[in-house]
Protein backbone atom coordinates (compact mmCIF):
# COMPACT_ATOMS: atom_id res chain seq x y z
CA UNK A 1 0.00 0.00 0.00
CA UNK A 2 1.18 3.06 -1.20
CA UNK A 3 2.58 5.36 1.76
CA UNK A 4 0.75 8.42 0.45
CA UNK A 5 -1.33 9.46 -2.26
CA UNK A 6 -1.33 12.55 -4.27
CA UNK A 7 -4.53 14.30 -2.33
CA UNK A 8 -1.61 14.08 0.46
CA UNK A 9 -0.02 17.73 1.80
CA UNK A 10 2.41 17.65 -0.93
CA UNK A 11 5.86 16.73 -0.54
CA UNK A 12 6.80 19.23 -2.86
CA UNK A 13 5.18 22.58 -1.24
CA UNK A 14 6.90 21.19 2.05
CA UNK A 15 10.20 21.65 -0.08
CA UNK A 16 9.51 24.55 -1.54
CA UNK A 17 8.98 26.08 1.64
CA UNK A 18 11.75 24.80 3.36
CA UNK A 19 14.15 26.41 0.56
CA UNK A 20 12.48 29.56 1.25
CA UNK A 21 12.37 32.30 3.79
CA UNK A 22 9.17 31.54 5.78
CA UNK A 23 8.39 35.52 6.05
CA UNK A 24 9.48 37.52 2.83
CA UNK A 25 9.45 34.21 0.47
CA UNK A 26 13.17 34.88 -0.60
CA UNK A 27 14.97 31.78 -1.84
CA UNK A 28 18.11 30.28 0.08
CA UNK A 29 19.92 28.89 -2.99
CA UNK A 30 20.49 29.71 -5.91
CA UNK A 31 17.33 28.69 -8.74
CA UNK A 32 18.95 25.49 -10.58
CA UNK A 33 19.48 24.07 -7.15
CA UNK A 34 16.69 24.70 -5.84
CA UNK A 35 15.08 23.54 -9.48
CA UNK A 36 16.93 20.10 -9.06
CA UNK A 37 15.46 20.07 -5.75
CA UNK A 38 12.10 20.12 -6.46
CA UNK A 39 12.52 18.03 -9.24
CA UNK A 40 13.79 15.21 -6.81
CA UNK A 41 10.62 16.18 -4.83
CA UNK A 42 7.93 15.83 -7.62
CA UNK A 43 9.78 12.39 -8.31
CA UNK A 44 9.71 11.51 -4.40
CA UNK A 45 6.00 12.66 -4.46
CA UNK A 46 5.13 9.92 -7.38
CA UNK A 47 7.41 7.27 -6.16
CA UNK A 48 5.79 7.60 -2.53
CA UNK A 49 2.39 7.53 -4.02
CA UNK A 50 3.52 4.09 -6.03
CA UNK A 51 2.99 6.14 -9.32
CA UNK A 52 6.60 5.58 -10.25
CA UNK A 53 9.43 3.15 -9.64
CA UNK A 54 12.82 2.57 -10.97
CA UNK A 55 13.88 -0.43 -13.48
CA UNK A 56 17.44 -1.68 -11.63
CA UNK A 57 17.77 -4.25 -14.57
CA UNK A 58 18.46 -1.25 -17.02
CA UNK A 59 21.85 0.41 -16.85
CA UNK A 60 21.81 3.32 -16.06
CA UNK A 61 18.47 2.73 -13.82
CA UNK A 62 15.18 3.92 -15.91
CA UNK A 63 12.13 5.68 -14.48
CA UNK A 64 8.97 3.87 -15.87
CA UNK A 65 5.05 4.68 -14.54
CA UNK A 66 2.75 2.24 -12.56
CA UNK A 67 -0.26 3.68 -13.95
CA UNK A 68 -1.83 3.53 -16.95
CA UNK A 69 -3.14 7.31 -16.83
CA UNK A 70 -1.90 10.55 -15.19
CA UNK A 71 -3.87 11.75 -12.47
CA UNK A 72 -3.38 14.28 -9.56
CA UNK A 73 -3.64 18.03 -9.96
CA UNK A 74 -2.03 19.92 -12.99
CA UNK A 75 1.29 19.35 -11.97
CA UNK A 76 1.69 15.86 -11.18
CA UNK A 77 -0.39 15.54 -14.02
CA UNK A 78 1.93 16.62 -16.40
CA UNK A 79 4.87 15.30 -14.63
CA UNK A 80 3.42 11.87 -14.58
CA UNK A 81 2.08 12.15 -18.43
CA UNK A 82 5.81 12.85 -19.51
CA UNK A 83 7.30 9.75 -17.99
CA UNK A 84 4.16 7.38 -19.26
CA UNK A 85 4.83 8.58 -22.46
CA UNK A 86 8.60 8.08 -22.47
CA UNK A 87 9.69 5.31 -20.13
CA UNK A 88 12.91 5.01 -21.43
CA UNK A 89 14.64 8.16 -19.81
CA UNK A 90 17.25 7.45 -16.39
CA UNK A 91 16.32 9.52 -13.34
CA UNK A 92 19.47 11.83 -14.08
CA UNK A 93 17.75 12.62 -16.90
CA UNK A 94 14.01 13.46 -15.82
CA UNK A 95 15.78 15.41 -13.08
CA UNK A 96 17.32 18.09 -15.70
CA UNK A 97 14.65 17.95 -17.36
CA UNK A 98 11.86 18.91 -15.02
CA UNK A 99 14.61 21.19 -13.35
CA UNK A 100 13.57 23.42 -16.02
CA UNK A 101 10.37 24.68 -15.10
CA UNK A 102 9.24 22.61 -11.93
CA UNK A 103 10.29 26.23 -10.11
CA UNK A 104 7.59 28.46 -11.87
CA UNK A 105 5.17 25.52 -12.08
CA UNK A 106 5.21 24.70 -8.44
CA UNK A 107 4.98 28.58 -7.28
CA UNK A 108 2.02 28.95 -9.62
CA UNK A 109 0.13 25.34 -7.86
CA UNK A 110 0.87 27.14 -4.28
CA UNK A 111 -0.60 30.64 -5.52
CA UNK A 112 -3.25 28.82 -6.83
CA UNK A 113 -4.31 26.69 -3.37
CA UNK A 114 -3.33 30.26 -1.76
CA UNK A 115 -0.33 28.76 0.15
CA UNK A 116 1.45 31.63 -1.35
CA UNK A 117 0.88 35.42 -2.18
CA UNK A 118 1.31 36.20 -5.95
CA UNK A 119 4.69 38.31 -6.46
CA UNK A 120 4.69 42.28 -6.06
CA UNK A 121 6.59 44.93 -8.06
CA UNK A 122 7.73 47.84 -5.68
CA UNK A 123 8.69 50.65 -8.16
CA UNK A 124 11.83 48.67 -10.25
CA UNK A 125 12.29 45.87 -7.75
CA UNK A 126 10.01 42.30 -7.19
CA UNK A 127 8.89 40.90 -4.68
CA UNK A 128 9.04 37.35 -4.85
CA UNK A 129 5.87 35.19 -4.18
CA UNK A 130 5.48 35.13 -0.32
CA UNK A 131 3.73 32.67 2.13
CA UNK A 132 0.36 33.71 2.93
CA UNK A 133 0.09 32.35 6.12
CA UNK A 134 4.07 32.13 8.09
CA UNK A 135 3.43 29.71 10.47
CA UNK A 136 2.38 27.35 7.53
CA UNK A 137 5.24 28.15 5.72
CA UNK A 138 7.50 27.48 8.75
CA UNK A 139 5.55 24.10 9.83
CA UNK A 140 8.05 21.34 7.14
CA UNK A 141 11.36 22.73 8.47
CA UNK A 142 9.84 22.99 12.11
CA UNK A 143 8.91 18.94 11.78
CA UNK A 144 12.43 18.00 10.75
CA UNK A 145 14.33 20.62 13.41
CA UNK A 146 12.09 18.38 15.92
CA UNK A 147 13.02 15.08 14.84
CA UNK A 148 16.54 15.80 14.74
CA UNK A 149 16.65 17.27 17.86
CA UNK A 150 14.57 14.09 19.50
CA UNK A 151 16.35 11.34 17.21
CA UNK A 152 13.07 10.27 16.41
CA UNK A 153 12.48 8.81 12.95
CA UNK A 154 10.69 10.47 10.70
CA UNK A 155 7.62 9.76 8.59
CA UNK A 156 9.01 8.67 4.93
CA UNK A 157 8.00 11.90 3.33
CA UNK A 158 10.13 13.83 5.91
CA UNK A 159 13.16 11.15 5.43
CA UNK A 160 12.66 12.22 1.64
CA UNK A 161 13.05 15.75 2.48
CA UNK A 162 15.90 15.56 4.93
CA UNK A 163 17.99 13.42 2.02
CA UNK A 164 16.72 16.23 -0.61
CA UNK A 165 17.79 18.85 1.67
CA UNK A 166 21.12 17.16 1.77
CA UNK A 167 21.44 16.41 -1.60
CA UNK A 168 20.83 19.87 -2.70
CA UNK A 169 23.81 21.02 -0.18
CA UNK A 170 21.51 23.10 2.11
CA UNK A 171 20.86 21.10 5.27
CA UNK A 172 23.83 22.44 7.29
CA UNK A 173 22.07 25.98 6.14
CA UNK A 174 18.37 25.26 6.85
CA UNK A 175 18.66 22.84 10.03
CA UNK A 176 18.98 24.70 13.48
CA UNK A 177 20.81 21.24 14.31
CA UNK A 178 22.56 19.87 11.35
CA UNK A 179 23.35 16.02 12.40
CA UNK A 180 24.60 14.22 9.08
CA UNK A 181 24.84 10.99 10.86
CA UNK A 182 21.25 11.41 11.31
CA UNK A 183 20.53 12.34 8.20
CA UNK A 184 22.02 9.11 6.67
CA UNK A 185 20.04 7.18 9.00
CA UNK A 186 16.87 8.70 7.85
CA UNK A 187 17.23 8.54 4.42
CA UNK A 188 18.60 4.71 4.71
CA UNK A 189 15.12 3.97 5.87
CA UNK A 190 13.55 4.54 2.61
CA UNK A 191 12.59 1.96 0.35
CA UNK A 192 16.19 1.54 -2.08
CA UNK A 193 14.28 3.62 -5.41
CA UNK A 194 13.98 6.53 -2.90
CA UNK A 195 17.69 6.69 -1.86
CA UNK A 196 18.43 6.13 -5.33
CA UNK A 197 16.44 9.09 -6.44
CA UNK A 198 18.19 10.98 -3.69
CA UNK A 199 22.08 10.13 -5.01
CA UNK A 200 21.10 11.09 -8.64
CA UNK A 201 19.37 14.72 -7.18
CA UNK A 202 23.16 14.76 -5.68
CA UNK A 203 24.37 13.94 -8.45
CA UNK A 204 22.96 16.23 -10.29
CA UNK A 205 23.47 19.09 -8.16
CA UNK A 206 27.24 18.83 -8.08
CA UNK A 207 27.30 18.60 -11.74
CA UNK A 208 25.11 22.16 -11.71
CA UNK A 209 27.65 23.60 -9.02
CA UNK A 210 30.67 22.56 -11.37
CA UNK A 211 29.31 24.07 -14.27
CA UNK A 212 29.12 26.81 -12.79
CA UNK A 213 32.77 27.47 -11.91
Amino acid sequence: MAESDLSSPSLVDDLYFVLHDNVTGHPLLHSRLTGLALAGGVLGELMLAEHVALDFASNPERLYATVREATGDRLTRTVLGHVIAEPYHPVGTWLLFFARTIYADVTARMIAAKLLKPPVRHLLKQQPAAPADMNTAAWPLARLNLAVQRRTPPASGDCVLLGLLAAAGCAQRVLSEHDPRFVAAATAMLPVPLQRLIAQTKVAVGQAVISRR
